[in-house]
């Protein structure tokens, strides 16, 4: 019984150039779909610290080229902007602290949280031998950056943990960690909050890196995450930062897994290379010494770990800024939908 049918007949008695064409016309029609899905623009944002640098890399290097027309990396400041970006969907992709995203997401805003990548990189920086704990700076000055946001509420909830208050300390507000950093190297305070990459800009800039044989002038005094792990007896980390997909990027689950894809890619080729690594960012973080940028990918503790994947020690980090005040997360724990694409 004859059962093939009349298109694979009319296929057959095809000629051989015809099939070609037929298969060069596919293949062509195939590269127009793709393109067409090709964005016209796609945005990286982040700060200029150590989770903004594998999104600045990717940009330098074209690594996105395939994914849209142009791509282009723009820096934020301070939380303020962040959020205002944030709302107003001026980015595709944008670096943040865990809770700013929590936050962000509670009250409504088009995000979804695609990795965690900063474990932790808040240190205090002091003049003088290290400290132990937090209670060995009681009754002295501390500069502080971001008042109410990272790294002020963890430095909070763990002064607190240990019956503390932060009038026990004489805080010095100021309004990102590169002003923290000034004062620190103006000696108008003698220690500051600060996490990497302006940790290793201080050390470069007052002459304390590489160690000296003798007490360098400043020096990582006093580790939060080592703080963290003491007090809660947990590994010594913290969930800190990650990336989120804002706006449409944010529904789309298949542009959600090759940014992280990517990005964990990236951030390997940093790691193994951190010196062409800064070389390659910093011109989109102008403000920040190559050197310090490869010293901070040196000490940092970095890795790309999916949303779902963090999602236990996020979970328990977010608990504890929600137990402290709610608040800081919008007024809730978020859904477990936050922690899962789409």
């Amino acid at each position: 019984m004859d059962t093939e049918t009349k298109s694979q007949k009319v296929e057959r008695a095809m000629p051989f150039s015809q099939k070609v064409s037929s298969l060069i016309f596919f293949a062509l029609a195939l590269c127009t779909a793709l393109r067409a899905e090709k964005r016209l623009l796609l945005v990286l944002s982040g700060p200029p610290a150590a989770v903004s640098f594998p999104l600045a890399y990717m940009v330098a290097r074209g690594s996105l080229a395939d994914l849209a027309q142009r791509v282009e990396f723009r820096t934020w400041m301070t939380p303020d902007q962040l959020r205002s970006m944030a709302l107003g969907k001026e980015a595709d992709f944008m670096a943040m602290p865990s809770n700013v995203a929590a936050n962000l997401y509670n009250r409504g805003a088009p995000v979804r949280l695609v990795n965690i990548s900063t474990w932790g990189i808040l240190y205090l920086v002091s003049r003088g031998k290290p400290r132990t704990t937090l209670a060995d700076f009681k009754g002295e000055e501390i500069a502080m950056p971001f008042r109410g946001d990272m790294p002020d509420i963890v430095f909070q909830l763990l002064a607190e943990k240990q019956n503390l208050k932060s009038q026990d300390f004489t805080l010095r507000y100021v309004a990102s960690p590169l002003d923290a950093m000034q004062l620190l190297l103006m000696r108008r305070v003698d220690h500051a909050l600060l996490a990497e990459p302006a940790i290793s800009m201080a050390l470069r800039r007052s002459g304390s890196f590489p160690l000296k044989l003798v007490a360098p002038e400043l020096s990582r005094s006093l580790s939060l995450q080592k703080e963290w792990g003491r007090l809660y007896a947990r590994a010594q980390e913290m969930p800190q930062a990650g990336i989120v997909a804002v706006g449409e990027a944010g529904t789309n689950r298949q542009l959600i897994a090759e940014m992280h894809r990517r990005y964990s890619v990236a951030l390997k080729e940093c790691q193994k290379d951190p010196d062409a690594c800064s070389r390659t960012v910093q011109p989109f973080l102008s403000r920040l010494m190559p050197e310090a940028i490869a010293d901070s990918i040196r000490i940092s503790p970095l890795r790309s770990v999916a949303a779902a994947d963090a999602a236990t020690e996020l979970k328990f980090f977010l608990g504890q800024l929600h137990a402290r005040e709610a608040a800081l997360l919008g007024g809730k724990m978020p859904a477990e939908s936050f922690y899962r694409w789409p």
